[in-house]
Formats: C-alpha cells, structure tokens, sequence
C-alpha cells in the first residue's frame, strides 16, 4: 500500500479545489492506499500536510490550475496534473503518479526505464526524436515566460527531440500551438507560475512545471516529460476500478463549470465582467440595506451616525466601482491586462456621463477590442517588447477608450439609460407584470445558460443605475426570485409525487432544496437533462408565476444574490411577506405541473433497491 500526499488547487479555491482533493482521495482508496489531501482555497490551506506526512510519502501529486509551490517536497517524485483530471479520473490520476515514481527510481539507480513498466503494458523508448510541445506563462508575462521558453526549445534540441513553444505573455499568446501541433505531439510541458488552461490537451500526456525549473535546466524538465509520458501509458493499461459514485451536488457544480467553459465570444467576455462586478454590488447591497434598519428610511439625510457611514461605504463607494470593475474585466477577458486600464477608465467615464451600467458594457468592449488590435498591429523590437503591455497599450488605448466616450457614446447611450428608468417609472401594474413574467421565465429557460444570465444581467444593471429610484430594484427582486423556484419545485415535487421520480432523484430532491433556496437556479439541471420535455416546461410556468407575482406586489430587493439567507435582512427586500408568497406559489405552480407532465414509473423502478439511473424507464398504461 503506497502512501500519497496532494494538494489541489483551482482559481476561485472553491469548487474545483475541493472536488479534485475527493477525487484524488477515492482513487487512492479504491486502489487500496492511502491518501492526505491539502486543499489550498480562497478561505486558506486546510488538511495541511505535516513534515511527517511528506516525509513519509511514496509520491506527491499536484492537481492545480494555479502556480503551487512545491519546494517542501524536494526529493520526493512530484506528479502534476489539473483539478479537472482528478475530478474525471482519480484512480487513473493515482496509477499515473505511482507509475511516474517508479519509474524515476528505477532510473536513479542506472536502469533501463522500460523495465519499470508492468509486462501487460510495458513501454518502450521512442525509437525517433520526440515531437514536444510546450506553453510557458509568468504573472508578468514578460521577462520569465520567454526565458522559459528559450529554455525548453534549448533543451529539447541538446537531446535529439523538436519542441514548439506557445508563449502566453502580457502582449497575448505568441507562437500558438495548431490542433496539428497538438495531434502530433509526444509530450505537452506546461512550464508557467499562473493557471494555464490545459483543455486543448485532452487524450496527451501533459508534464507541469515552474518557469524557474525550464530557465535553470531546460534539458531535464524535457527529460523528465518524457519519462512520464512513456510511464503514463502502462498505468492506463491496468484494470481501471469502478469509477466512484457521483453525488448530486458534484454533477450540479460539474454542469455549472461546463456552462463556465462553453461559453465563448461576447457571452463569454461579458460574463466576465459580470462575475468580477457582482461581489462590488452584493457587498454595496448588503450594506446599503443595513444602514437603512440602523438609520432607518431618512439615514441618506442624515450626517455623522453610524447608519450614514454604513450607506457612505455601501452607496458611495462599494456602487461607485460597479461600472469600472464591469468594464475593465470585460476589456481584460479580451485583451488580457493591457486592457484593464482603458476599459475602467472607460466605465468611470460611462458612470460619470450617465452612460450607466451600459454605457459601462460598451466602454468595456470597445476597450478590449481596440487594445487587441494596437496589440496586434504595433510590432516592437524585442528588447522594447515590454514597454507594450505597461506603456504603449494602455496609453493609446485609454485615449481611444475616453475620446470615443465622451465624443461619441456617452450622451445617446445617457439618454437611453434615462428613458429605460423613466419607462420602468411610470410602468402601470399590468406592464409590471408582463415585464415579471418575461423575466421570471428567462430565468427557468437554460437554468444558468445565456438567457438565464441575460435577465440577471438586467436586473443587476437596473440596480447600478437605479439611484433614489426605487422602482429600479423591483426586476431585481422577480429575477431572484424566479431563480430560486425551479429546484425549490423539483424538491417538493419528488417528495410529495414519489411514483414520478426514481429513488436517486427523490434523494437528489434534498440537495436540490438547500440549492434551491441559495438561488442557485443550476440544482434543477440533471433533472432537466434526464426528462428535459417535461421538466423545463413544468420550471419555466413556475418561475414566470413568481416573476410576475413578484412584480405585483411591488417587492424590490436591493441585494443580487444570497437566496433566502439574505431576507431576513430588514430592508433588503421590500414587503417580504408577499415576497415568500410569490416563491412559494410558483414552487407550488412547479409541483404541480411535474405531477400532471410526468407519468408514474413502474414499480420496481421506484424501488430504493432500484438503480441509480434506469437504462428505460417504463410507464404505465
């Protein structure tokens, strides 16, 4: 039995981190070793390995998609691979490692590698120069990333073999890798201390390193690469055991970073503005709200209390950055950091001309776009280089950005702006409710997907813009709301209507609720994916009824997130009774147009003995 310490890692330390490390954890056990698991997140490291631990390990695996260091397990065989890899595969992830460790000290000690390798899936040296390709990434992106560069393409060369390098610098990625590149391949080396995205890389066996290990010696990261990969595939040639059992909320947090990773073009960008704005306008929320219950409806009229303070923190500086940070990451998500600059200055320039929340969406795009082009269209000498990304760039990207605002968009976009508020004002009852409808049902369409997020978008932006008109935050409160129907109704429909559902969805039915009322509209996703004709139209009735009940009763909500947990807040939602009514009744609408749009399943599917996933499932006559 070997004994395995890892550590995982993903971007946001959240999900991914936490998923990879039971990943890694069921593959060891399911293969019969042991396992500790060092998580390091956006809430800090946890498990965290001792000095024992490491001493005491056959093999250190890494499962990041961020730079991790790894100078305390020196002397120790260290295997590299992404969260997404531990997620999909821990047991081959785990084989993987040990066979890399194996391998290494079969050649420490002078012999040959392919003796490392079981007899059923024994491998040989390449009898040709290995086909290498390789990306190389520093956080500067400047001065590392072609040193690291230069180092692999050397030591690829000093040992016999080819070797392309795709740089991924501040001025963009440089010699990109083909699909052609990429099939061909022997080996893919990732040497970089940021989060390289390896998705392109499916099905080739990919070695990770830090840019350091590439510039000190390049020939024995090329070196080790290749012994991994000729180690890799005896591993996979083993037995592969039962993969683990997926719990409902791992497949919920799998189909949301799928929706994360198909997004592309403008979606994609504008999302990305949106992820960075929203903790900027949930943290304003939350305190806007708090210094009207500690200084009541008049504390914006107030001066030198605690509830004046806590409105001047929420309102006056947490709101004032919402349209900067959106258009700055939108530019970023499009031409990396030389964009950030002009595209927040871009969104000062929208909130300052009245320009808003769109005007912000716009600024941020037209940052992006025209720094990708001065990218591609400035051509420097090499020692100059870096003088783009911190100079060039966002100069004349900036003087574009702000000429084009205040010459160009910033008044029609201002009077638009002004008309949308002025329309949303006067809207008379029956328009509110078509408007809580519409939005109520976008909400339930793709849970998650681009109409989903384009109501949300919305709302979010009516809030940013609304101001001392309160009228503004009432979309807000239908979206939210509308949101959180879906999963609430799939719950209660599999717990009152049994002989409709199989006993894994009934069991699915709990994480739904508690998803469902986080207004985490993604919980109704593997039941839509598994009957979607009749589930999605059950979702869609359920959350248009909210949306419109909603907008009704005039509840306006001025936080864009946090499900029931931020209710309880006083003032963050108006008329909170009717504000329950309307969730309820469209979880209620829900439930009952599963119970009339399902049909009873036989018997012995419903069953606690039944399995997991039915191959067919039969009705009843």
């Amino acid at each position: 039995m070997a004994k395995i310490v890892a550590v995982t890692s993903c971007p946001t330390g959240i999900a991914h981190t936490f998923m990879a490390a039971e990943g890694v954890q069921r593959g060891a056990e399911a293969l019969g070793h042991s396992a500790k698991v060092e998580t390091q997140g956006s809430v800090g490291a946890q498990n965290v390995l001792t000095d024992a631990d490491i001493r005491d390990a056959d093999v250190v695996i890494i499962a990041a998609d961020t730079n991790v260091d790894t100078s305390r397990f020196a002397g120790k065989p260290v295997y590299s691979t992404s969260t997404k890899a531990a997620i999909k595969d821990g047991p081959g992830v785990v084989q993987a490692a040990l066979a890399q460790a194996e391998s290494q000290m079969v050649r420490a000690v002078g012999e040959p590698l392919r003796e490392a390798a079981p007899a059923t899936g024994a491998t040989t040296p390449l009898d040709r120069p290995a086909r290498i390709v390789a990306v190389t990434s520093c956080p500067t992106g400047i001065a590392h990333t072609f040193m690291a560069a230069e180092g692999v393409q050397r030591g690829a060369e000093a040992l016999g073999h080819s070797a392309k390098v795709e740089t991924q610098g501040s001025v963009g990625a440089q010699n990109v890798l083909t699909d052609a590149d990429i099939r061909d391949a022997d080996v893919v080396i990732i040497a970089a201390d940021t989060n390289v995205d390896t998705s392109r890389f499916a099905g080739k066996p990919v070695y990770s390193t830090s840019t350091k290990a590439a510039i000190n010696d390049g020939s024995a990261v090329v070196r080790t690469a290749l012994e991994q990969a000729m180690a890799a595939p005896a591993a996979a040639a083993g037995a592969a055991p039962a993969a683990a059992k997926v719990d409902y909320v791992t497949s919920v947090q799998e189909a949301k970073a799928a929706k994360s990773s198909s997004r592309s073009g403008f979606y994609k960008h504008l999302m990305t503005g949106v992820s960075y704005m929203l903790p900027f306008v949930i943290a304003g929320g939350l305190l806007i709200a708090l210094a009207f219950a500690v200084g009541g409806i008049n504390v914006t009229e107030a001066e030198n209390t605690f509830g004046a303070a806590l409105f001047t923190i929420g309102a006056r500086a947490g709101f004032t950055l919402i349209v900067p940070i959106l258009a700055g990451f939108i530019a970023y998500s499009i031409a990396d950091r030389p964009g950030l600059a002009p595209g927040m200055i871009g969104g000062v320039l929208a909130a300052s001309l009245g320009a808003g929340f769109l005007g912000g969406i716009i600024a941020g795009f037209i940052a992006g776009y025209v720094t990708n082009w001065l990218n591609k269209v400035i051509n420097l000498p090499r020692n100059l280089a870096g003088l783009k990304p911190i100079l060039i760039l966002p100069l004349l990207g900036t003087l574009i950005v702000g000429l084009l605002m205040v010459y160009v968009v910033g008044t029609p976009v201002s009077a638009a702006v002004a008309a949308l508020t002025a329309w949303l004002s006067s809207m008379q009852t029956s328009g509110a409710v078509v408007l809580g409808l519409i939005l109520g049902g976008m909400m339930a369409v793709d849970m998650g997907g681009p109409v989903n997020k384009s109501a949300y978008t919305f709302a979010v932006g009516l809030i940013s813009a609304a101001g001392a008109d309160a009228s503004a935050y009432e979309p807000m409160a239908a979206v939210m709301a509308a949101g959180m129907t879906p999963p609430l109704g799939l719950a209660l429909a599999s717990m009152l209507f049994k002989n409709r559902f199989t006993a894994e969805e009934r069991e699915a039915g709990k994480a739904a609720a508690v998803l469902g009322i986080s207004f985490i509209t993604e919980g109704a996703i593997p039941f839509a994916a598994r009957d979607p004709f009749r589930v999605i139209p059950s979702v869609i009735l359920g959350s248009a009824v909210t949306g419109a009940l909603s907008m009704l009763f005039s509840n306006q909500l001025r936080v864009p997130h946090g499900g029931i947990f931020v209710l309880a807040i006083p003032q963050a939602v108006t008329n909170l009774p009717m504000y329950v009514v309307a969730i309820v009744a469209g979880t209620l609408v829900t439930a009952a147009a599963l119970y009339l749009l399902k049909r009873p399943i036989e018997p012995t599917t419903v069953t606690d003995t039944a399995p997991a996933v039915p191959a067919t499932r039969t009705v009843s006559a």
